[in-house]
């Protein structure tokens, strides 16, 4: 699933126009969806900030990659396991090919994502493009290693037209102390952004249940501890097996050695409304009692035996396999993940698909709040010290940062994907009827609507996105009005390689290794005790705090700048 550092938190889900499933991002919550006025024009570039790495030099600047179109071949780094689509033999990447002259290839790790990029890192044998959850540790280690080049010095020098695409927000909050900007976020939203479309903006954090069984046992409230352990004991009693494999009741993001879980770190935290700073000063959601005590409740589940040994093993692809055979009962999970099989579901039986309801929530019944859009995306795209054709790399990340090239890749090529119909350039009817009847034959024919996603700007896509439909639409609407901006949470973590971030790793890696036993513990004393161990074995926490906390006022200036 790649590290989902703060459970994402932001892929914008829409969900039968999004063709993957996000990851998500440093604060639960980056992946986090847009949707609704498919009419929106794209929001203006008109934040500025004190900080951006380099003024536009000229708004009369020429795209770059207008002045070669030679053929010319690419190596670009995914860091995702599942990310399993290969570049051309669909409508939308061929054109772009003809167009641009530009073909892609893309590595993807076979496994652990970690150790792909990191043996990459070590031997000095980076791709020419590289992008990853800005939030993975690697990032710092590329920039502070030098193995990748300064965007708005290759800018200067090969393509001016970056800095008049560029959104003077993204490439502010992402200017690094020397000046310097190193990768350019996709699914990114600035201030202004919000203030444009935020009352659209949905989180991909949801928790949601099988509609017919959960209707079967009477739709009950699940947001209090007792509700949510009688609701699945009541589900697993009533179907005790799908199919003729056994029903399981919960079902969650799997089980990392780096973080833990996402679903019980960031998500659980944003759905009982834990504050992330009271009164300016950051506070540790993980030493919240109302957090602690919704984790007896899932240990609770395990002694009842309503915790599947699945949840603790599984992946994502055995994960899809389940929800697409309808086998979890409930899920604390991010929709765009499972929108394929959901769909598949849908189409089988309308009543058997997942739908989001109200999850657990705090004792005083506060709505929850999910990580929604924020300004540093999901992931960022890096460009390698090793890359082949400095300028013709700058050129084409400016086009797909770029309105020309969003619209090519969201749309594809006129008269094959797209037309002006009724004054609106969107989807042929007989390309949208597969969009939202078959998403992967989509992506294999057509190659359209965030196929390739790297560069995508979500809100510049509200333009010519078709609106959700069933079953996506339910989850989309039900995270709306919930979903919040949590940027100034972003990018907090000290240097990996520092003292303080060494300690920070190590501390999380045991968080990892805690949170499995604390769920098998035999009883709420043992959870302590187990608990008590992960607090007094944590290092240089004070050092870490004080580091955070720093970033975190520093994020805080940053925003309040770029509204000046």
């Amino acid at each position: 699933m790649g590290k989902m550092r703060k459970a994402a938190t932001t892929l914008l889900a829409l969900a039968m126009t999004f063709s993957v499933a996000a990851c998500s991002g440093n604060n639960g919550g980056t992946n986090a969806g847009n949707s609704g006025d498919s009419g929106a024009s794209p929001a203006p570039s008109s934040t500025n900030t004190e900080a951006s790495a380099s003024p536009a030099p000229s708004g009369d600047a020429a795209p770059g990659w207008q002045s070669d179109t030679s053929p010319i071949t690419f190596d670009w780094y995914i860091n995702f396991s599942w990310f399993n689509k290969k570049w051309g033999g669909d409508a939308t990447a061929e054109y772009i090919t003809k167009k641009t002259g530009v073909k892609l290839n893309f590595i993807v790790p076979a496994g652990n994502e970690n150790e792909k990029l990191n043996t990459m890192m070590a031997s000095g044998s980076l791709p020419d493009f590289i992008t990853l959850g800005w939030y993975e540790e690697a990032v710092k280690k590329m920039i502070a290693g030098k193995l990748v080049l300064p965007l708005n010095e290759l800018a200067d020098e090969y393509d001016p037209y970056f800095f008049k695409v560029a959104d003077p927000a993204k490439v502010g909050w992402y200017t690094q102390p020397d000046g310097n900007i190193y990768g350019y976020p996709n699914a990114s939203s600035s201030q202004s952004d919000y203030e444009k479309y935020g009352e659209n903006f949905t989180s991909n954090q949801t928790f949601v249940v099988r509609k017919d069984m959960y209707e079967a046992i009477g739709s009950p409230d699940m947001s209090t501890p007792e509700g949510f352990l009688n609701a699945l004991k009541a589900a697993k009693e009533k179907f005790p097996e799908v199919n003729g494999q056994p029903l399981i009741p919960i079902g969650l993001h799997e089980f990392n050695d780096t973080v833990g879980n996402d679903s019980l770190n960031d998500y659980l935290q944003n759905f009982l409304a834990i504050p992330r700073q009271k009164d300016g000063k950051l506070y540790d959601r993980r030493l919240d009692p109302e957090y602690l005590k919704w984790l007896k409740v899932f240990r609770q589940a395990n002694q009842d035996g309503l915790l599947a040994k699945d949840i603790f093993i599984d992946k994502r692809p055995q994960m899809e396999e389940k929800i697409a055979q309808g086998r979890y009962f409930a899920m604390l999970y991010q929709r765009s993940d499972f929108a394929n099989q959901n769909l598949s579901l849908f189409q089988k039986d309308p009543n058997s698909v997942y739908i989001a309801v109200e999850g657990p929530k705090n004792a005083a019944g506060d709505q929850p709040t999910l990580s929604g859009p924020g300004i540093s995306g999901w992931t960022v795209t890096l460009i390698s010290k090793n890359v082949k054709d400095k300028k013709r790399a700058i050129s084409f990340l400016s086009y797909l940062m770029s309105e020309e090239g969003n619209k090519d890749m969201f749309l594809g090529e006129k008269g094959v994907t797209y037309d002006t119909i009724d004054g609106k350039d969107q989807f042929k009817p007989e390309v949208l009827e597969l969009l939202n009847k078959d998403r992967a034959a989509f992506d294999q024919k057509y190659g359209a609507s965030y196929t390739y996603w790297m560069l995508m700007d979500t809100n510049m896509n509200l333009q010519w996105a078709p609106p959700s439909v069933e079953p996506s639409k339910q989850l989309e609407d039900w995270t709306k009005g919930k979903a919040i901006s949590m940027a100034e949470f972003d990018n907090m973590d000290p240097d990996p390689t520092s003292k303080e971030g060494v300690a920070n790793s190590k501390n999380n890696r045991n968080w990892a290794k805690a949170l499995p036993k604390m769920l098998l513990a035999k009883s709420d004393a043992e959870f302590d005790q187990i608990f008590d161990e992960y607090v007094k074995d944590r290092t240089q926490q004070e050092a870490i705090e004080a580091y955070r906390q720093t970033k975190y006022e520093e994020n805080l200036a940053k925003l309040e700048s770029m509204k000046k």
